[in-house]
């Protein structure tokens, strides 16, 4: 058991009079309910349920009712306007990037302005109700995406959909690649107008933060070390090491597979404002606060995107990962959308004697044979021999294995990998599974097709123990610390460094953000140069996110003597 923190929260000072949650969330509603002549619209991020409605209706007491979800257009005219981005395939599509209002019935929307009551209580309630009317008071219902996941998995639809019963899978593809996207614009686009935000993320316990302090809580947080708050997952290849080092319960029924404790896209943020915790997607930082969490040159390359992912794979106690290949650039912008791929490292955290990692091809496979054993095992004839095909290295503690796109590789049992990529994450092309299914019973998603016109076939033994197995460079090495270059390869935008220090060492996230990992000792704290921010203490195996805006810094062992190791991460500007 290590200190690892499940819960990093960041303290908002100067609004905790105007945070509140249970029976102080009806309470506000009711008050609103005094005014004679009022709007009330309450925008929804798809996916937030019945629950707080009806909280509403019973507080507010509205004498009229309008639904945002009643301007877009039918569940099945929808599904038929998302299909080119949606696809047949369980898991990929084609980013959309249209804005929210592509979806919307023009007649409906005029009808439903024109019905507005010109006195009176109205409640103009759900997913893009502020297109219909900001109203008097304006509202908006932030949801995380790992909540809404767990939704999707319990039966949730889509929205205006009855797949209840279809599989998640194909429910996250839909939000990811359309519905997300654009309830993520349409979010932004109203953003510094809103005037309360409700955190509906855990049922029965609304919470809301008035809109200004949670604007001025994302300014302080793209200013200084934050964390983004960790969630854990099952899967059929999970290990046992997570459990113990990042203090979970006990999963009787599986192991825990992946942690995402560093991607922005899928995380979420706390924000305390006195004695109320708000949760809100860390994507609300990226999309409101590009510039100062980014950097300006990123943002000019990214836009608001994050461009770097942490995340943890456990396999110590477990089985192999999937054997895949990610998709070469050209290959994922024509086919997806997408402006970069999922160039990626893995870096060993901890590994077991017969720990290790497949990567790259042997010398002389022939490409027809070895696509022929792959579509043969997928048909079920026999299990493909990876040992024929692909090289397995073994790894041990602090090894750092490169994987630039287009070569075949996966973790193999007993190794625990700290995963440092670009962020595109829906891209894997899964070539071959160990003839197993997922925990929901189907066959986990293959894709040998797009996975054989993307393996880049020269990267064979000797190029890969060259080029990505341990490529380490010693920058600076004395007796008050030593700097690497540990990768990534040439063929990918992301640099990585590792220190090695009992003293304190010195950086400058001015040209863009760091994203980095206490990969050994058991505290660190990271102080401003020039007293930007209080210090920020960080645990063993913790990824934290040092701003732009944050500029120089230092970080340093809390205990005096203990030498500590940390991973930082970022763009490479030249």
């Amino acid at each position: 058991m290590t200190n690892y923190d499940r819960f990093p929260e960041k303290v908002i000072e100067g609004f905790s009079d105007k945070a509140f949650q249970d029976e102080a969330v009806s309470a506000f509603f009711e008050k609103l309910s005094e005014q004679k002549d009022h709007i009330l619209t309450v925008d929804c991020y798809p996916g937030v349920d019945e629950e707080i409605f009806d909280l509403i209706v019973k507080a507010y007491r509205p004498d009229t009712v309008l639904r945002g979800e009643d301007i877009f257009f039918d569940g099945e005219t929808l599904t038929k306007m998302m299909y080119p981005h949606l696809t047949d395939d369980r898991v990929r599509g084609v980013m959309y990037y249209g804005p929210m209002e592509d979806f919307v019935d023009q007649a409906a929307l005029a009808q439903m302005q024109n019905d507005l009551p010109a006195s009176g209580r109205t409640l103009i309630y759900g997913v893009g109700a502020a297109i219909v009317n900001k109203g008097d008071t304006l509202v908006y219902c932030d949801m995380a995406r790992w909540e809404i996941t767990l939704r999707y998995r319990a039966g949730m639809p889509n929205f205006k959909q009855e797949n209840d019963s279809e599989d998640s899978l194909r429910k996250i593809k839909r939000g990811y690649f359309v519905e997300w996207r654009i309830a993520d614009r349409h979010k932004m686009e109203i953003f510094d107008d809103v005037d309360w935000f409700l955190d509906s993320n855990v049922k029965g316990t609304p919470k809301m933060v008035c809109g200004e302090g949670l604007r001025e809580g994302l300014k302080q947080i793209a200013r200084q070390p934050f964390r983004l708050v960790p969630y854990f997952d099952p899967g059929v290849w999970g290990g046992q090491w997570m459990k113990e080092v990042c203090g979970l319960p006990d999963n009787k029924e599986n192991n825990y597979a992946w942690s995402f404790d560093g991607v922005p896209e899928e995380n979420s943020l706390y924000l305390r404002f006195g004695d109320v915790r708000i949760e809100i997607p860390s994507m609300d930082l990226v999309l409101h606060e590009p510039v100062d969490l980014l950097g300006f040159k990123n943002y000019c390359r990214f836009g608001a995107e994050f461009p770097i992912r942490f995340d943890f794979l456990d396999t110590m106690d477990g089985q192999n990962l999937s054997l895949q290949v990610h998709p070469l650039t050209e290959y994922i912008r024509s086919h997806f959308g997408m402006t970069y791929t999922q160039d990626e490292s893995y870096y060993i955290l901890d590994a077991k004697e017969d720990g290790g990692v497949y990567l790259g091809l042997k010398d002389g496979v022939d490409p027809k044979e070895m696509e022929m054993d792959l579509r043969n095992a997928q048909e079920g004839k026999y299990s493909f021999p990876a040992e024929k095909y692909v090289n397995r290295f073994p790894a041990k503690k602090h090894d750092h294995f490169l994987i630039p796109a287009g070569t075949i590789h996966c973790s193999a049992n007993n190794s625990m990998v700290l995963e440092i990529s670009a962020t595109p994450y829906n891209f894997t092309f899964k070539l071959w599974d160990w003839d197993r299914v997922g925990l929901d019973g189907l066959p986990r998603p293959i894709h040998i097709d797009d996975g054989i016109k993307n393996i880049q076939w020269n990267r064979t033994t000797d190029w890969v123990r060259e080029n990505l197995v341990d490529h380490f460079e010693v920058l600076h090495d004395d007796t008050e610390y030593k700097e690497e270059r540990t990768g990534l390869h040439e063929f990918e935008f992301i640099e990585t460094r590792r220190f090695t220090s009992a003293e304190t060492t010195h950086h400058d996230a001015t040209e863009g953000v760091h994203m980095c990992n206490l990969v050994d000792g058991s505290e660190a704290v990271i102080e401003s140069e020039d007293g930007r921010f209080e210090p920020y203490t960080v645990h063993y195996a913790e990824t934290f996110i040092i701003p732009a805006s944050a500029g120089r810094y230092t970080i340093r062992p809390v205990h005096e003597g203990e030498e500590i190791m940390f991973v930082k991460a970022y763009v490479r500007t030249r």
